[in-house]
């Protein structure tokens, strides 16, 4: 769920991204290990229906994710592959339609492992399901199933996770549609063990372009996050825990600051 952890951050990050008019871009990512900065660079190439994504990692390592749209009406078809790992390359085929979504995936080696998921329904009632099977021991990697309700007011979800082992259930409520004050609780059992966790959190714009998140959890961490868009689409967030059960109980601070020109 977005809202209770999308922007927490508890390291120095930064990321910096250059975009062109013809859609090519450059994007520079770093985060702060002891002393130095480590990261990636990715850049991205439009031509017509397809794109191109390459990225660099600290190790030499090469990803590509090429893709296709409209390879038929309403697909869409991408490959994905690492350089020098020559058993990392992966198709997927996607068919998106007003009330159904179908995604397949085939590892590209001797034995692939397959994945499958499909959604249907409308914006407000869905349900959807994924299975993945490993031909090389003929045994299922995971199985999942959900449903989910959306109305103009909240959006609710039931989640079956982990081989029917996990149930999640999350809600999100928007206490204020002029404000956009939002609160968020997620729930989790795990059937093997009987144990119960959950995590509530809020959204608060104090401007359009300064937003405040808080976040709990059963554990008793506690953690919260400013964001402000000091310019279009450049953003700066300062993320905070207390962990009130840590030998030092020292709060975490997180600085990221995402470029764009």
């Amino acid at each position: 769920m977005d809202l209770l952890t999308k922007d927490y951050n508890f390291d120095q990050k930064f990321t910096l991204t250059m975009l062109s008019n013809g859609g090519t871009g450059l994007t520079a990512t770093g985060v702060k290990k002891d002393q130095f900065f480590v990261g990636d660079i990715s850049t991205q190439y439009k031509s017509g229906s397809t794109t191109v994504d390459l990225k660099v990692d600290t190790s030499s390592s090469v990803s590509t994710k090429v893709t296709i749209n409209e390879v038929f009406p309403c697909t869409k078809a991408v490959l994905d592959f690492k350089i020098p790992d020559h058993k990392s390359g992966k198709l997927d085929l996607q068919y998106l339609h007003h009330h159904a979504a179908i995604n397949s995936s085939i590892g590209l080696t001797p034995n692939p492992l397959l994945e499958l998921a499909a959604t249907i329904g409308s914006k407000d009632l869905s349900l959807g399901g994924e299975v993945g099977f490993d031909t090389r021991n003929a045994s299922f990697t995971k199985y999942n199933a959900g449903i989910g309700l959306n109305t103009p007011d909240f959006s609710a979800a039931l989640v079956l996770a982990d081989k029917g082992e996990t149930l999640k259930a999350s809600y999100v409520h928007s206490v204020n549609p002029i404000t956009g004050a939002t609160v968020a609780a997620e729930m989790t059992h795990r059937f093997s063990t009987y144990e119960n966790s959950f995590t509530i959190g809020s959204s608060y714009p104090l401007d359009p372009c300064t937003v405040v998140k808080t976040r709990f959890c059963d554990n008793g961490k506690v953690s919260m996050l400013c964001q402000q868009e000091w310019r279009p689409k450049s953003l700066v967030t300062v993320s905070a825990e207390y962990d009130p059960k840590a030998i030092d109980s020292v709060p975490k601070l997180g600085l990221a600051l995402a470029l764009k020109p």
